[in-house]
């Protein structure tokens, strides 16, 4: 049994009856809550009225295929995301991460596997919230291009903090420069990546005013940008 105090809320999206039902039978032992949605096109609706806090999600699925749903699902919620797939390419699996995935588990797979490896990404995902919870106090107003940390009020450019906003969105998660150019410009054709590492490097400089103040934006040498306050 898991020790939480509470059951977590498990959203299985698989349209082979068979597995999908004993992937529920196995978390259901682990003490989840758990539901099954066959189809890709009726995720976002289901959404849209229930709360779930990690999704096992089926690339092959009628309706609408896993990377559209996880596109979507990523355009508005931060929910862990686990795709699982028969498809072990690697232009698959880096496809799948890119659009925001937070593990890829390739079948056949064992179901206690599962289980375990969605244990260790809500593990992660508390223990990240918590770490934030502890360290700089840091409040984004994105309607006036503001942010506010330890109480001193920064004002922002509306490019900086959509970007801001965007890396705060999802803590420790690393952002490609490709993302990050898909989701902050809506004509990034004319955008290249020193573009973007001009854009950190002047937004790096207004939250580091104070020669104390603890690096938030870090950098990872040859795949991008992730914001971990801590």
């Amino acid at each position: 049994m898991d020790n939480a105090t509470e059951p977590k809320n498990l959203l299985i999206v698989e349209d082979e009856p068979t597995l999908s039902e004993l992937l529920q039978d196995y978390f259901r032992a682990s003490n989840y809550q758990t539901h099954i949605i066959a189809r890709g096109d009726e995720v976002i609706a289901w959404l849209e009225e229930n709360k779930t806090d990690a999704i096992i999600l089926d690339l092959m699925l009628p309706g609408l295929d896993g990377l559209e749903v996880c596109k979507l699902i990523r355009q508005r919620w931060n929910i862990p995301i686990l795709i699982t797939t028969a498809k072990v390419e690697e232009i698959d699996r880096l496809l799948g991460l890119e659009l925001g995935a937070d593990d890829y588990i390739c079948k056949p797979y064992s179901p206690r596997e599962v289980v375990a490896r969605v244990k260790t990404v809500l593990r992660r995902v508390q223990s990240s919230t918590q770490e934030i919870e502890l360290t700089i106090p840091i409040e984004l107003r994105p309607q006036k291009c503001q942010v506010v940390i330890c109480g001193k009020t920064i004002d922002l450019t509306a490019t900086e903090t959509a970007l801001l906003e965007l890396l705060m969105s999802e803590p420790g998660r690393i952002f490609s420069r490709n993302l990050i150019m898909d989701r902050i410009y809506k004509d990034y054709r004319i955008v290249s990546e020193r573009t973007i590492d001009s854009h950190i490097k002047k937004l790096r400089k207004k939250l580091n005013q104070d020669s104390d103040q603890q690096e938030i934006i870090h950098s990872v040498y040859g795949v991008g940008y992730k914001y971990e306050p801590n």
